[in-house]
């Protein structure tokens, strides 16, 4: 298992991020994204030495931002061992499926008559396809959280927005413990522009159905997927 000592080098270019007051809400967004993005990778310990060190911040900040992310489920503290980012059950993954049904599709059912602002949606399927063009599936993936941020973003509800920033987050913890995240995202992009197209046809029902069969399509995949890679690693131990 990597430590966090080995992998702060970069962790200190994001001291910009900070401003003049490092408050642990900055120091928490900054984890998160480098969580999101694998940087600290599922099972990884964190040292509050080496992090401090990296972003110049009090050891009370730093403990703090764990705090907040331990809320939101993606680290875990172990007694007399530290914190970690959090190794998510399967049955963790089935629950944030649940969750992004229930938020996502109601948030298409209640668009009201277009048109809608799809500018988002618009940049963030073009990019998943530019990064399928080169090969960049981590890009694809990254491409795809942005369309469903952007999708959620449409009902104009900031706790709505705080609410899946964390639950994409958490589902996020799966993907990089995955092999093979071509599989696991290329075949999504057509149907990112299918709902895209849809809304931009106005046809919020038409979209409603298509984002359903998605998520329940990727939750079967990616669990499928996961409970072989949990196997597997609890063979290994």
């Amino acid at each position: 298992m990597r430590t966090t000592e080995s992998t702060t080098g970069g962790l200190a270019d994001d001291r910009p991020l900070l401003g003049r007051t490092s408050t642990a809400e900055r120091v928490a967004d900054i984890l998160r994204t480098r969580i999101a993005e694998g940087y600290f990778p599922p099972g990884e310990r964190l040292s509050e030495d080496a992090i401090g060190k990296a972003l110049g911040v009090s050891r009370n900040t730093l403990r703090e931002a764990f705090r907040l992310l331990t809320h939101e489920r993606l680290l875990v503290h172990q007694l007399n061992r530290g914190v970690f980012v959090r190794i998510l059950a399967i049955e963790d993954v089935e629950d944030i499926y649940r969750t992004r049904c229930l938020v996502e599709c109601a948030v298409v059912r209640g668009l009201g008559a277009p048109p809608f602002p799809l500018g988002g949606l618009d940049k963030a399927v073009a990019d998943g396809e530019r990064a399928a063009g080169r090969q960049e599936w981590a890009g694809v993936s990254t491409a795809n959280i942005h369309f469903h941020r952007e999708l959620v973003a449409l009902a104009a509800s900031p706790r709505t927005d705080e609410l899946m920033r964390g639950v994409l987050a958490e589902l996020r913890l799966a993907f990089h413990v995955v092999a093979d995240p071509r599989r696991l995202h290329e075949p999504y992009l057509v149907r990112n522009r299918q709902i895209l197209e849809h809304l931009r046809a106005g046809d919020g029902a038409g979209a409603e159905r298509l984002l359903a069969g998605y998520l329940d399509d990727s939750r079967s995949q990616l669990v499928e997927v996961y409970a072989r890679h949990i196997e597997a690693a609890t063979r290994g131990t």
